[in-house]
C-alpha cells in the first residue's frame, strides 16, 4: 500500500495554478522544435523514461573538513532517509531508486526495509561498501588501507564486508556493488606502488568471485583524498585496467568530481564505452577540491557534454551497456531535499538537451571536418530551454510542475523538525 509523503491534493492544486502557463510554454516549444523536425512528445516520453538514483547519505547534511552544521528535521536513520528520498521522487518523478551505504544503513530485517521502500514508491539501486573508516567493535583498523592493506587480516576483513554488502543487496533487490576505497599513501616511499595494486587486485578478485551471475561490480576511482600522495585506484586508467583484470562483470564508475582540474570527462565516458566498461555515473560538480557540489551548479555545459556522449553510447550500445546513474553530493549549506530536487532537474535537463542534438548534422560536420558546424549542432541543443518538457513529464507522472515551490509549500522540513531527533554538532574531520 502506497503512503506517499506529500499531499497529492497539494500537488494537484499547485499544478492546476500552473497549468495554463505550462501548456502555453510547452506548445510554443513544440512548434519551435517541430520546425527542426523534432516531435516534442517523443522527447518528453524519453525524459519520462529516464531516471537517476539518489544516495541515502545525501538526504542528510554533509560537512567540510572543519565542521558540520546540521539542520532541524534532518534524517538520522535509514527509515527517515527513505521518507526524504520519497519526497524527492514524488515531486520530481526522476529518482525512483535509493542507493544505500553499509554499515551506515544496516537494519535487522532487509525484507521489511525493501517493503517499506516500496510503500514509499521507491526501489534500491547499487549497494555501497564502506572500508574507508573504522566502525565500532571492528577487529582491524583501515588506517593501513583496506583492500590493498599490507596486513592480510585487514584485507580479508574488507573482502568479507564487501561480500556482506552483496548478500544485503540480494535481499533489497539490487544488482550492483559499488566499491570505492580511500587506500593510498601520504608520503613518498610509504608503500610500494606496484605491490599495493597487486594486493588490491587479489582482494577485489575474492569479492568479484562472490558476485551472483546477474550482478556487476562498479569500481570507483578518485584522484586524491584521503590519500594525498598516491591513490590505488586514482584515475580511469587504473579503473579500466582493474576491471579488465577482474572480468566482464567488473565495470568502471565515473564520478564527475574525482578528476584532476580540466580533465576531459566526456572523453573518458566515450573511451570506457568503447571498451564495454562504462558501468555507472555519479553526478555532482566541482570547483576546486570539493568533489560533491550540486550537479550543474558550476559547469552545466560540461554536464551536457557528458550526456551528449552518454546519448551517443545509448544509440550505439556495446554489450552490457546499462549504466547506473546516481546523484552523489554533499549538502553543506542547503536543505538536502532542495539540492537533490534542483540537481535532478539539472541532470534531466541535460539529458533532454542531448536528445535534441541533430545527430545527422553533427556526424556529417564531423566527417567533413567542419568544426564550426559540428560545434553549432551541440550549441543549438544546449541553448534550448527544456524546462517545459521536464515539467510536463513530471505532471503527467503525478509530480509537481514547480518542485521547489510545492516542497516549500508543504513545509515538510518544518514538520519533520517537530518529529525527528535532533542531530548533534559535528566537529568535521580535521
Amino acid at each position: 500500500m502506497s503512503r506517499l509523503p506529500i499531499s497529492e491534493e497539494l500537488i494537484a492544486e499547485a499544478n492546476a495554478r500552473a497549468a495554463d502557463a505550462l501548456e502555453d510554454e510547452y506548445a510554443s516549444l513544440g512548434r519551435k522544435l517541430e520546425r527542426s523536425g523534432i516531435a516534442i512528445d517523443a522527447i518528453k516520453d524519453k525524459v519520462a523514461g529516464f531516471s537517476v538514483a539518489v544516495p541515502s547519505w545525501g538526504a542528510g547534511r554533509g560537512g567540510t573538513r572543519f565542521a558540520k552544521f546540521p539542520i532541524a528535521g534532518e534524517p538520522t536513520t535509514i527509515h527517515e532517509k527513505l521518507e526524504d528520498c520519497a519526497v524527492i521522487n514524488q515531486l520530481s518523478r526522476l529518482t525512483p531508486r535509493v542507493s544505500p551505504h553499509f554499515p551506515w544503513d544496516k537494519v535487522s530485517d532487509y525484507k521489511a526495509l525493501r517493503e517499506e521502500a516500496a510503500s514509499l514508491g521507491l526501489g534500491f539501486d547499487a549497494v555501497n561498501s564502506n572500508t574507508f573508516q573504522d566502525q565500532k567493535d571492528q577487529a582491524h583498523s583501515y588506517s593501513t588501507g583496506s583492500l590493498s592493506s599490507t596486513i592480510e587480516a585487514t584485507r580479508q576483513q574488507a573482502v568479507e564486508h564487501n561480500i556482506e554488502c552483496i548478500e544485503i543487496g540480494k535481499q533489497l533487490g539490487s544488482t550492483d556493488l559499488t566499491v570505492w576505497v580511500g587506500d593510498g599513501t601520504n608520503f613518498p616511499g610509504q608503500q610500494d606502488l606496484g605491490r599495493s595494486l597487486d594486493r588490491y587486485l587479489d582482494a577485489a578478485s575474492q569479492v568479484y568471485a562472490a558476485l551472483p551471475d546477474d550482478w556487476r561490480m562498479l569500481l570507483e576511482h578518485k584522484m586524491f583524498e584521503p590519500a594525498f600522495y598516491s591513490t590505488v585506484i586514482s584515475d580511469w586508467g587504473s579503473s579500466i585496467l582493474a576491471a579488465q583484470e577482474l572480468g566482464p562483470k567488473a565495470k568502471c564508475l565515473v564520478d564527475l568530481g574525482h578528476h584532476a582540474p580540466n580533465v576531459n570527462i566526456e572523453q573518458i565516458v566515450a573511451r570506457l564505452h568503447r571498451f564495454g566498461k562504462l558501468g555507472g555515473f555519479h553526478f555532482n560538480d566541482s570547483k576546486y577540491g570539493d568533489d560533491d557540489l550540486d550537479s550543474g551548479s558550476i559547469n552545466p555545459h560540461q554536464l551536457f557534454l557528458v550526456f551528449n556522449e552518454l546519448v551517443e553510447a545509448e544509440l550505439a550500445p556495446r554489450d552490457g551497456f546499462k549504466p547506473s546513474y546516481m546523484i552523489d553530493q554533499s549538502h553543506n549549506v542547503t536543505d538536502p531535499i532542495e539540492s537533490m530536487l534542483s540537481s535532478a532537474e539539472a541532470i534531466g535537463s541535460c539529458y533532454a538537451k542531448a536528445l535534441l542534438v541533430d545527430r545527422e548534422a553533427l556526424h556529417l560536420a564531423q566527417e567533413a571536418n567542419d568544426t564550426m558546424m559540428a560545434f553549432q549542432a551541440l550549441r543549438r541543443a544546449y541553448n534550448v530551454d527544456v524546462g517545459p518538457i521536464l515539467a510536463k513529464a513530471r505532471v503527467e507522472a503525478g509530480g509537481a510542475a514547480d518542485v521547489l515551490g510545492v516542497y516549500r509549500e508543504s513545509r515538510w522540513r518544518d514538520r519533520k523538525a517537530q518529529e525527528r531527533k535532533a542531530v548533534g554538532l559535528g566537529a568535521g574531520i580535521v
